[in-house]
């Protein structure tokens, strides 16, 4: 019952849970809302401590995919899958064809692609059994690797709070701390340094950190430092849930600005970081760019339109940061203002023409 507590909460349509004893599957698909189109969104694989982990999470980045769809004016839903375990032992051909035809068993209402623990290659596997993926290489008509657009919208974004926290017109001479130097990161490490921006990184994979060193003259600091450090901008492009009661009290940037899912442990963390009057972007707005750009990939996809499509995020951030000082509410409510309200919008007109 703790369960469909959770669902009416959250207001999720529905959950599946996956197990198919020959490959080894235990995985769960969260589908949050279909209001605006088919649920989209990733495959997570993860060594989850236990099962009610996994559920939170699926949950959790599920609900934010709708919000990111309807808050940057995609035609789509939010879903979210999850696949319990360590992908560099577990993964393999038969875990994920099991886990695409339970993707095609849902009929369209779900569109995977990939995320943390998987891959352009996996996605392509998992085509072998459902036609519902996104994410595929260019090669077969995908977009490929969703990085370097997620971060040429996450560099929009974060010049949209540049422009009014620091009064800047370009990134020139701003100072950003990057935590994870993964897919997102790293693209977003290379846009930067070509803006003239100075950059200070950390990765728990040491060999992330010093690439980014060696190609960008990043300065490279010890994971655990890098929420403290002397920076701009402090922009978080690993797992989620880094703004904690742990960390809260150390950022000293005035800007949090990142790709990872998620960020806020807790909404009260959104609350006092308005209070310290640091400014947070939004993770499902900011960090939009990958869903962009694998949406694309459902009408054929072009670079370009894409690329012009993510970098609209520049926009988007400045309305939630003006509804934000208009109204003196932290950004991440400002944000689920504007997305809600697309979604009641569509709801309104489809009951008026039922």
């Amino acid at each position: 019952m703790e369960i469909f507590k959770s669902l009416a909460e959250d207001q999720h349509e529905q959950i599946i849970f996956c197990s198919d004893k020959v490959a080894k599957l235990r995985g769960i698909i969260a589908i949050h809302d279909t209001t605006l189109g088919p649920a989209i969104g990733g495959v997570r694989m993860f060594p989850y401590k236990t099962d009610e982990e996994a559920l939170k999470d699926v949950l959790l980045l599920s609900r934010a995919m709708t919000y990111k769809a309807a808050a940057v004016g995609i035609n789509l839903g939010g879903g979210q899958g999850v696949i319990i375990g360590d992908p560099s032992k577990d993964k393999n051909e038969l875990l994920l064809r099991a886990f695409g035809r339970f993707v095609q068993g849902l009929n369209g209402r779900y569109i995977t692609a990939e995320d943390l623990g998987t891959t352009v290659d996996d996605m392509e596997i998992v085509r072998y059994e459902t036609k519902h993926v996104v994410g595929l290489s260019r090669a077969l008509g995908g977009s490929g690797d969703p990085g370097p657009v997620t971060a040429i919208g996450l560099q929009s974004g974060l010049l949209a709070c540049v422009e009014k926290v620091l009064n800047k017109k370009s990134l020139e001479g701003v100072s950003v701390a990057i935590q994870g130097m993964g897919h997102v990161g790293y693209h977003l490490a290379k846009e930067l340094k070509a803006s003239g921006s100075r950059l200070i990184v950390a990765d728990l994979l040491s060999e992330k950190a010093e690439k980014a060193r060696m190609e960008f003259g990043a300065e490279v600091v010890n994971p655990d430092e890098i929420f403290q450090v002397e920076a701009d901008v402090f922009s978080p492009c690993a797992l989620g849930g880094v703004i904690n009661a742990q960390t809260v009290d150390r950022f000293k940037a005035k800007i949090i600005a990142g790709a990872a899912n998620n960020q806020l442990a807790d909404d009260k963390y959104g609350d006092i970081l308005h209070n310290k009057e640091i400014v947070y972007a939004p993770d499902f707005v900011i960090g939009a760019g990958g869903m962009i750009n694998v949406a694309n990939e459902l009408g054929g996809y072009v670079k370009e339109k894409a690329i012009k499509q993510a970098t609209g995020i520049y926009d988007i951030m400045k309305k939630i940061l003006e509804i934000s000082k208009e109204s003196n509410i932290p950004t991440y409510k400002a944000a689920n203002i504007l997305a809600k309200a697309r979604i009641a919008e569509v709801k309104k007109f489809r009951q008026r023409h039922a």
